[in-house]
């Protein structure tokens, strides 16, 4: 939510029985507020008017209840979420906690775990307490002594040490506000007059001497001084007479003293510009769902037993937020890759710039608002919902082209289908119409725009679907010739032949891109990680310098006030914080290689992986064009032994046709011979003389010789005839196979050379990426 609306204060943490427990109504408020939030906590005994000025820093008169008797009024922690009156962008969260030291609950433990929640929660601490401060007001801050054994900052085993506890307590303890109400001393030392920050610097000295005594005097100080480095003091005079303190709420403004109002006044202005975002280490600001998170986790760690620890909550948070994180630039992607992708896309280099930009935005989301994702789980698992989704719009995308192409070819391709069947090209000629009105709406299927990737295969796959009607129109056509039917034929298989490389190399070059953007995804995801985890350095960086610089200041204030031995045990706990901070850096040096390791173990995998599938989609390739080639062989064998079946047949039609007729003239001609023979015998029989019997024998000789003679010259002619079909048929053999090697011998040189193409264009991309690898172990290094 940008702005809280909450009339009035809620109890974030119930205190029942002595049981503490969130309360879920106050926890959704948290869970709306978006917003970086100031978290403001007080802190006291009962009834020293803590209420009163969170109601002031409310802006309010009431909210609060300040309660007009002696016990105890406020139980657990109250929330109030309002708008911050300084910065527009912030929310202000104000934590009223019940009075510590009530009689009645008879449980110290109850009030420490209050105290410690109140320190953990927020980013200004104010410890409210009645007059000076001497030692009793110093013996009821005995919460303070006892904060290490309330809260551990780590989850590693060694927790014994409570300096280096209280050194890293430091990095995201709040700022301590000390507010002492009723005062009516002079703010005077040695005869000075002094502030009231001076006031509480000199109240804050130390004592020396080793005794139980000075030990007793010098813990709380001592504590303050080590767990709160910013520290300041506000001091408030009474409000109004004793009588009238139980009614301070509804009291009018001239009623109060003015010097007080002043007072109240100028300690809301410090709150309001001094507050700082509530903040945990690492930089991570803490929004309303985050601050709902940490008391969740402390709760949790209060009521199991357990000490409530810092990186226990980090961690439980971290997990909610970079799973939030990952959806977050899922959601994105998603928004951004459907408000600019239109479906159908042109070309996949259209679809891939706009991926790109798309998923480098995810990953700087999720980088931006996720934290302590150590190994990488969270994402990872970013990478593989990119990639899904990815695949999801490449597929949706082939999708919506075909369709698209499906819906245009039927439209436009629709008059010409009726024309087919009204029989319009079933005539002489009609084949040519049909190719021409063909290429026409070819290229109008073309200039269409907006068809998207699979243009030229629906193209395709819808021609082949007509590939019948089309054959059937061309066999049809009187006016073509067989020689240019054939001729049409083998055009037509050689553009089909064409337009399928052409697909192959076309879902070859895609196939290289999609493994490309894999590549450069994988890349994106190391530059922006890498990136990432430099800014982490230098922020833990920062850190470590602004807390070493609060060690060094109190060191050096110990030596003024001559406290020699407790500046030589803060040097030595500044030199094992330095010690254990460049243990630190080493550790995240020594990760960040193993990240790097890993990282270049992942891009090796992608690599090998790139390279098998580019081994086997270049060995694919190959084999296909390898049996393209031998069905193309095969497939034109067929056709010169059907051709050449066709041809034998028709010669062998023709010489049996040649025969039959020759031997029909022959066997006439004997007929007629044989008719002449009779009528001359009939003739000569007559005739009954001599001469003619002698002639008769004579003329039957010469009709045998005739005969045998014919007999010969057929049979010659029939010798002739063989051999001259047998010289024919061998001839147009070796013409057919000269033809059909010349063919093969065309087609080898074709594949040989896309082979040898290919096979170049292969081993440059593999040279590229080996050259990418090298350059990429080079800047490792």
């Amino acid at each position: 939510m940008d702005t809280v609306h909450m009339p009035g204060p809620l109890c974030l943490i119930e205190n029942v029985k002595g049981q503490l427990k969130p309360n879920h109504e106050a926890l959704e408020i948290l869970s709306a507020i978006t917003q970086p939030v100031a978290v403001v906590a007080i802190v006291g005994l009962y009834r020293t008017g803590k209420s009163y000025l969170m109601n002031r820093l409310a802006g309010k008169k009431t909210g609060f209840s300040l309660g007009s008797t002696v016990q105890a009024h406020t139980k657990g922690i109250w929330m109030w979420c309002v708008p911050h009156p300084h910065k527009k962008d912030h929310t202000l969260v104000l934590l009223d906690t019940e009075g510590l030291g009530d009689v009645e609950k008879g449980d110290n433990q109850n009030d420490c775990w209050i105290f410690a929640l109140a320190v953990l929660l927020s980013s200004t601490f104010v410890y409210n307490s009645m007059g000076a401060i001497n030692q009793q007001a110093m013996d009821q801050l005995h919460y303070v002594t006892e904060l290490t054994d309330q809260i551990r900052s780590r989850t590693s085993a060694d927790q014994g040490d409570d300096m280096e506890d209280s050194f890293e307590f430091v990095s995201f303890f709040p700022d301590f506000v000390w507010s002492l109400r009723d005062m009516t001393l002079k703010m005077e030392v040695d005869g000075r007059c002094v502030t009231a920050d001076e006031y509480l610097e000199n109240s804050l000295k130390l004592k020396e001497g080793t005794c139980k005594e000075v030990e007793k005097y010098n813990l709380p100080r001592l504590c303050i001084r080590k767990f709160f480095p910013k520290k300041k003091c506000y001091i408030f005079y009474p409000p109004t007479e004793w009588k009238k303190l139980s009614q301070l709420e509804t009291l009018q403004e001239n009623e109060i003293d003015s010097d007080f109002l002043q007072q109240v006044a100028e300690f809301c202005l410090y709150i309001f510009k001094h507050c700082k975002t509530k903040t945990l280490p690492g930089g991570i600001l803490v929004n309303g769902p985050r601050l709902e998170s940490l008391v969740l986790t402390y709760i949790e760690a209060i009521r199991s037993g357990d000490l409530p620890c810092i990186e226990n909550a980090v961690l439980a948070l971290a997990k909610i937020e970079n799973s939030a994180a990952v959806q977050k630039a899922i959601t994105h992607y998603d928004q951004q890759m459907s408000q600019k992708v239109k479906l159908p896309m042109e070309t996949l280099q259209e679809l891939l710039d706009l991926h790109r930009t798309c998923e480098r935005e995810a990953i700087e989301i999720f980088l931006r608002t996720s934290f302590k994702d150590e190994d990488h789980s969270f994402q990872k698992e970013l990478g593989s919902q990119l990639e899904v989704r990815w695949d999801d719009f490449c597929k949706r995308n082939l999708e919506a082209s075909s369709t698209r192409c499906w819906a245009l070819l039927e439209d436009i391709f629709r008059p010409l289908e009726e024309r087919v069947r009204n029989g319009t090209f079933s005539k002489p000629g009609g084949y040519g119409l049909f190719v021409q009105e063909t290429h026409r709406l070819k290229k109008k299927y073309y200039g269409e725009p907006k068809k998207g990737m699979q243009a030229e295969e629906v193209l395709q796959t819808y021609l082949q679907s007509k590939e019948a009607v089309s054959n059937a129109i061309l066999q049809t056509d009187q006016n073509l010739t067989e020689k240019e039917k054939e001729i049409e034929v083998e055009r037509k298989k050689t553009e089909a032949a064409m337009a399928a490389a052409k697909l192959l190399e076309e879902t070859q070059k895609k196939n290289e891109k999609l493994m490309e953007q894999k590549e450069k995804s994988y890349q994106e995801h190391m530059r922006q990680l890498t990136q990432k985890m430099k800014n982490d350095r230098i922020q833990l960086k920062a850190e470590q310098e602004q807390t070493l610089a609060l060690k060094l200041q109190e060191q050096k204030q110990l030596l003024q006030e001559g406290f020699r031995e407790e500046s030589r045990k803060l040097q030595e706990e500044i030199k094992n914080v330095e010690k254990r901070y460049k243990e630190t850096m080493d550790h995240i040096k020594a990760e960040s290689s193993k990240t790097t390791v890993k990282m270049m173990q992942e891009m090796q995998r992608k690599y090998d992986e790139m390279m098998e599938n580019k081994d086997r989609d270049h060995q694919k390739y190959v084999q296909q064009l390898t049996e393209k080639m031998e069905r193309d062989r095969a497939q034109q064998v067929a056709e010169q032994e059907k051709l050449m079946n066709l041809i034998l047949q028709e010669r062998e039609l023709h010489l049996k046709e040649e025969i039959s007729e020759e031997r029909r003239k022959h066997q006439k001609e004997i007929q007629d011979i044989e008719a002449k023979n009779r009528e001359m015998l009939l003739k000569l029989e007559s005739a009954q003389t001599e001469n003619t019997a002698k002639m008769l024998k004579e003329m039957k000789e010469i009709n045998v010789k005739i005969m045998d003679q014919k007999t010969k010259d057929f049979e010659d002619y029939l010798k002739q005839l063989t051999e001259k079909m047998d010289r024919d048929t061998a001839r147009l053999m070796a013409e057919q196979e000269e033809t059909l090697s010349n063919k093969l011998q065309v087609q080898k040189e074709i594949f040989n050379e896309k082979l040898k193409k290919q096979n170049r264009k292969h081993e440059e991309e593999i040279w590229k990426i080996k050259m990418k690898k090298k350059n990429s172990n080079c800047s490792v290094m």
